[in-house]
C-alpha cells in the first residue's frame, strides 16, 4: 500500500532533487566537496616586512629579523593582523586590543581581542601590534582562544615576538610601544568580532 507522500508530485520532486544532490557530492573529490571553506593563501616574507615597516614606522628596524625568525619556525603566514592594544598587570593582568585582519584571497576583517594573564609580571604598556597568523584553516577560525607563554620568545631592535596557539593555528604577536612590562606571564587571547569587556 502506498502512502500519500508517494503519490504527492511535490514530494517526489524533492526526493529526486535530494538523490541527485547526494550523488553529486559523492562523486566529487573530498577537496572539491569542501571548497566552500576556503583557506587563506600564504604571504611572502617581504610582503609582511613591507607592511610592517609602514605600520611601525621608525620603530621597525628589527622587523625583518623577527619575521625571518618566525618563518624559520612556522613557515609563511596566511593572515596577519595590524592593530593597537593596551595592557596592565600586577601578578594578574588584562590585555585589550582591536585591529584588522588581512588575508590575500579572503579580504579584510575587523577583529577584537582580550584576555587575562597570571605570573611574575608587573607594569603597563600600550602597543602597536602586528600579529602573524600561521595555518589558519578559514577566516572564521580566528574567533577563538589562543594560549601560550608571553615574555620569553624573541626580542630584537625594540620589537618583541611571542607565540600562542590554538590547535595547529599559531599566532605570533610582534609588539612595540610605550611603557614597561617586566617578567613572564601565562595567559590567552580571546578573539571576537565585536568589542567586549569580558576577557573570559
Amino acid at each position: 500500500m502506498r502512502s500519500s507522500d508517494d503519490l504527492d508530485p511535490s514530494v517526489l520532486s524533492r526526493r529526486a532533487l535530494l538523490r541527485f544532490a547526494a550523488g553529486s557530492c559523492l562523486a566529487l573529490p573530498a577537496s572539491e566537496a569542501l571548497a566552500d571553506v576556503e583557506r587563506p593563501e600564504a604571504y611572502a616574507n617581504n610582503e609582511i616586512i613591507d607592511d610592517g615597516h609602514r605600520f611601525f614606522g621608525s620603530l621597525s628596524r628589527g622587523l625583518a629579523d623577527v619575521v625571518e625568525k618566525a618563518a624559520d619556525r612556522w613557515g609563511r603566514p596566511n593572515a596577519y593582523i595590524l592593530g593597537q592594544e593596551g595592557s596592565g598587570a600586577f601578578v594578574g593582568g588584562l590585555r585589550y586590543g582591536e585591529g584588522e585582519m588581512f588575508t590575500r584571497n579572503m579580504g579584510r576583517r575587523k577583529v577584537f581581542w582580550q584576555g587575562p594573564s597570571l605570573g611574575f609580571d608587573a607594569g603597563a604598556d600600550g602597543d602597536r601590534t602586528m600579529m602573524l597568523v600561521y595555518n589558519l584553516p578559514a577566516v572564521e577560525a580566528i574567533y577563538q582562544r589562543f594560549g601560550g607563554m608571553d615574555g620569553s620568545a624573541y626580542l630584537v631592535g625594540g620589537l618583541g615576538m611571542t607565540a600562542m596557539n590554538a590547535g595547529e593555528t599559531v599566532l605570533a604577536p610582534i609588539r612595540t610601544g610605550l611603557g614597561a612590562r617586566l617578567g613572564v606571564n601565562m595567559g590567552y587571547l580571546k578573539f571576537t568580532d565585536r568589542p567586549t569587556w569580558n576577557p573570559f
